[in-house]
């Protein structure tokens, strides 16, 4: 969040420069142009790295990691946001930590990691019943029996085509 303050301010203020330099050779311009350059500046080094967030951190997950979830945002203090929603989080699943039920082959357990934006990364367990289309946040008091058998929780149902129930029934 601080570099991109910083940023944001050393844009504004190459921009700023910039149109105090034109100003410079070119007299007859208004002199409203240098703070206007500068709010331009910054404010287009925001939106720039606002949009450009998802793609960023995305990018740098490691391998086998998949986005199952993405949440767009729209703001009214941010009005563009109508118009092109913001992502500003998104549910990322690490295959490679994906177990399987030793007595109920179509249930797995997959772990699942929150992004947002400025806020710190959260881990979460989930229990994915792959046979009947449903699933559980493993939390505190919830359980799967040595039977498979769901205690303390409560199944929710999943549309068929849910990319994170895919992900996690995914062979291999």
């Amino acid at each position: 969040m601080a570099l991109e303050l910083v940023g944001a301010l050393i844009a504004a203020a190459a921009l700023g420069l910039f149109a105090w330099a034109l100003r410079r050779w070119f007299p007859g311009l208004p002199k409203w142009l240098v703070p206007v350059a500068a709010g331009l500046g910054l404010i287009g080094t925001t939106v720039v790295l606002e949009y450009g967030w998802y793609a960023r951190v995305s990018a740098q997950l490691p391998p086998g990691y998949q986005v199952v979830h993405v949440e767009n945002q729209s703001m009214p203090l941010r009005p563009w946001t109508y118009l092109w929603p913001i992502h500003m989080g998104f549910v990322a699943l690490d295959a490679s930590k994906t177990m399987t039920h030793p007595q109920v082959p179509t249930l797995r357990m997959v772990t699942l990691y929150s992004f947002a934006r400025w806020k710190p990364v959260e881990q979460a367990l989930m229990a994915v019943d792959c046979a009947a289309s449903r699933r559980v946040l493993v939390t505190a008091g919830v359980e799967i029996t040595a039977e498979g058998q769901l205690r303390g929780g409560e199944w929710q149902v999943v549309e068929p085509d849910d990319t994170l129930q895919e992900a996690a029934c995914r062979e291999g």
